[in-house]
């Protein structure tokens, strides 16, 4: 157990990569770090395609065709829950797909509406963003405005 912030930090990982330390004077999305998000990318990737595997194979060893009507519309709720979980990561496949092409065109860590640096930070904990974090919070105001 850490036994303070600083070690408790350091001990951090996401997706066991360590976040990327930013050094002193050090330009915006240099080659060091477009490298760090690129591995990262491609370990989430690897980590969810992996998840789609595993729910495939569990589906195929646990399909059983239940006598009973209780137990074989428990296993099909099950199941439908599992698809569109993996529904949502297969869209999420496609948008780490998308942020590969950004990086691999040097267009990745700049946003999409302003053209401001989004932040190692925010691309550390969401690294498909491609808005800042202002001009997000705008579009989640105008998107409450239209929907609600």
């Amino acid at each position: 157990m850490p036994s303070n912030k600083k070690e408790a930090a350091a001990g951090f990982t996401l997706r066991g990569f360590e976040p990327y330390q930013v050094k002193k004077g050090e330009e915006y999305m240099n080659d060091a770090q477009m490298e760090h998000f690129k591995g990262l990318l491609l370990a989430w990737k690897t980590e969810l395609m992996e998840e789609v595997d595993r729910t495939m194979s569990h589906m195929k060893d646990e399909a059983a065709n239940f006598p009973d009507p209780a137990d074989r519309a428990s296993q099909e709720e099950e199941f439908s829950l599992e698809l569109r979980t993996r529904d949502r990561e297969r869209k999420l496949i496609k948008k780490i797909d998308s942020t590969m092409e950004r990086i691999e065109n040097d267009d990745y860590g700049f946003c999409d509406a302003c053209g401001v640096e989004i932040g190692i930070r925010r691309l550390e904990a969401r690294p498909t963003a491609t808005l800042c974090v202002d001009c997000k919070t705008l579009d989640e105001i105008k998107e409450k405005q239209i929907g609600g």
